[in-house]
């Protein structure tokens, strides 16, 4: 096990799914070993096409929180393919609800199709929501990556926050 940090509860972290499980897991992983995110919820938002993929990526989400030393809440949300309109309103509503609630958030879009990361990034900016992290797990290759996270040589992953890269977060 890996030695267990002190969770700072009040973190929520919204995963975007699409084709890519192993991207979504492994940008969680990243997040979690580089920038010392410990979320106390999980919210995994996915298309109908890929609802299958979903408790699998929420069962790996579990094990992967677990050896950091806490467990996070885990839902799901489906959404109807390729609908830009819904995907926005969907994570608006999401990070707006868990921003009243008092949870500072984070969206990972790593694994997420084009159409629901860009709903997803316009909606909160419109509504200027306080979005605290924008994670990508960035690959120079995408060669033998089907993998966890920790197999994979560390020289061409790095995982970005688009918010602290543009200076928008402190």
């Amino acid at each position: 096990m890996i030695a267990p940090v002190t969770p700072t509860f009040g973190d929520a972290y919204i995963a975007l799914l699409g084709r890519s499980t192993w991207a979504l897991v492994n940008a969680y992983h990243a997040v979690l070993r580089e920038k010392g995110l410990r979320p106390e919820r999980v919210i995994i938002v996915t298309e109908e096409p890929y609802a299958q993929e979903a408790s699998v990526a929420a069962e790996a989400i579990g094990i992967i929180s677990e050896e950091y030393g806490f467990a996070p809440a885990v839902a799901t949300e489906i959404l109807p393919e390729a609908d830009f309109i819904r995907a926005g309103q969907t994570i608006r509503t999401l990070a707006g609800d868990l921003i009243k609630q008092g949870l500072r958030v984070a969206i990972d879009i790593t694994s997420g199709r084009k159409v629901t990361v860009a709903g997803a990034l316009i909606a909160v900016s419109v509504a200027g929501l306080d979005i605290r992290h924008i994670y990508y797990l960035a690959m120079k290759s995408t060669d033998d990556v089907a993998k966890p996270y920790m197999m994979i040589p560390h020289q061409i992953q790095q995982i970005r926050d688009i918010m602290e890269d543009a200076g928008a977060k402190g």
